[in-house]
């Protein structure tokens, strides 16, 4: 009787633990983008492939940025911390999930034993206990879901874990992108005030012998003068700053930079992919990795709302073991030596000081902060594609109008050459002509930079940066 019991009960809650896959969380509704439909930009949107489908080899096509590249995603210390973070996070997430499967253990003993009743001092041979089990230890049975919510969470925290991930590479992309870019600019201007400084030099040693000779006067000896401290100063900051460029670059890629990287190209001939397509606002709650991993901390918040509910209800937890014992090994895996035993275990909560209804309170109250943190990352995603964009129109017109302000300075500058060796006009207007190109040269140089990390930060800001390749290419 006893065992037709149990062998009807035990599979039957066995079942139900097992089906018992609902929780009691609430439904998980996306909440509203609080941003507009469509990005502020002046031009009709560009359309084409959505930039996170770009590969970062087809907005970069520099091959010795592409290197730099490759080297920083393979060595970068920030992609390996956050890769090592999401091995961490899974493992958690196992941990979490493994009360919902029964914990199983086995154990052996063989004991010996004085035979009962036996005279002190007798020849009575002592007798040999053996026994053989598994047991189930404190199997709690997820009636009310609980142990699911609290697995859920956990698989949720995982997934936003892997989001970061994916937003530290994204990130490093566009890090290593524009610290090659400003390298190069940096390094355009140090050639450029090393240029210069020649220029002032030549122009003082011939300015001093027309001194000598009494043909310039003290005036534009010393203003000549004042004009090549000043370009020395150029050229030992230009060296300060380019050297504390390459080291950035030298941190972001991880190592030191190999000596057989492919050679540089101009500032103004870099290859990129300017016209990336922006999409649309929607786009980014797919696309960015930020965003995805703001909502799988609120659907983690969601689910754990299910746990603190679930803990109102009755707690039921088995206990049990099925073996063998006999007193001969020999017979010990036979069936009259097979023993049971079977413990159910149920706990109600009935006062506990308010700690339940507290916890509650607390989760949903997290998961209200979830939903801020979630539109905020949404808001902060917009104004970094719209102030990208709004800079990309901008850009491209100052270059424009600082080729045009080059050329008509540079033409000056040779005027104003030539009328001084001629004696028309005084040192100081050569002087100021070529004052007015360098300046002009060198905002040429950082406007071109501007463009060029614009395009880096508008491909991160849309969610580009994953992919090596654009999405259906045969590359590698």
């Amino acid at each position: 009787m006893v065992e037709r019991f149990v062998g009807r009960v035990v599979p039957s809650i066995l079942l139900l633990s097992f089906a018992g896959g609902c929780t009691m969380a609430p439904a998980y509704t996306r909440p509203d983008a609080p941003v507009a439909e469509t990005f502020p930009v002046e031009e009709a949107p560009v359309t084409g492939v959505p930039a996170a489908a770009l590969g970062w080899r087809d907005v970069f096509g520099d091959a010795r940025l592409q290197a730099l590249l490759t080297l920083a995603l393979e060595n970068n210390r920030d992609l390996r911390i956050a890769a090592l973070d999401v091995q961490r996070v899974e493992a958690l997430y196992q941990i979490q999930r493994a009360p919902l499967l029964p914990n199983l253990s086995a154990g052996g003993s063989s004991t010996l034993q004085e035979p009962t009743g036996a005279i002190p001092g007798a020849n009575a041979a002592p007798r040999h206990q053996f026994s053989a089990s598994a047991f189930v230890t404190a199997w709690e049975l997820d009636f009310f879901g609980r142990i699911r919510s609290l697995s859920d969470a956990a698989l949720e925290r995982y997934f936003a874990t892997a989001e970061g991930m994916k937003s530290v590479h994204l990130a490093l992309v566009s890090q290593v992108a524009s610290a090659y870019f400003s390298e190069r600019a940096l390094a355009e201007q140090l050639v450029l005030a090393q240029e210069t400084l020649d220029i002032v030099e030549q122009s003082f040693a011939i300015t001093k012998r027309s001194f000598e000779v009494g043909t310039a006067s003290e005036l534009d000896l010393r203003t000549s003068e004042s004009q090549v401290e000043t370009a020395r100063f150029n050229l030992a900051f230009f060296e300060q700053r380019h050297a504390q460029s390459e080291n950035a670059l030298v941190f972001l890629v991880g190592m030191p930079l190999p000596s057989d990287l492919p050679e540089p190209r101009p500032l103004e001939e870099s290859i990129v992919f300017a016209e990336i397509p922006e999409g649309l606002p929607a786009d980014l709650l797919q696309r960015r990795p930020d965003i995805l991993a703001a909502e799988h901390q609120l659907m983690a918040a969601n689910a754990s709302i299910g746990a603190a509910r679930a803990a109102f209800f009755p707690a039921i937890t088995l206990t049990g073991a099925a073996g063998f014992a006999s007193v001969d090994l020999g017979d010990l895996f036979t069936g009259n030596a097979f023993n049971w035993s079977f413990t159910p275990k149920i706990t109600v909560p009935i006062f506990q000081g308010g700690a339940l209804k507290a916890n509650l309170n607390a989760t949903e109250i997290s998961k209200s902060i979830e939903v801020e943190r979630y539109q905020r990352s949404i808001q902060a995603a917009f104004r970094e594609v719209a102030d990208a964009l709004v800079a990309r129109t901008s850009i491209d017109q100052r270059i424009k109008s600082q080729t045009v302000r080059v050329a008509a300075d540079l033409r000056r500058y040779e005027l104003a050459d030539q009328r001084y060796r001629a004696g028309i006009d005084r040192y100081v207007t050569f002087l100021e002509a070529q004052r007015d190109l360098y300046q002009a040269q060198v905002l040429l140089i950082d406007t071109q930079l501007e463009r060029l990390s614009n395009v880096a930060a508008l491909y991160r800001a849309l969610g580009g940066g994953w992919l090596e390749n654009a999405e259906g290419s045969d590359a590698g």
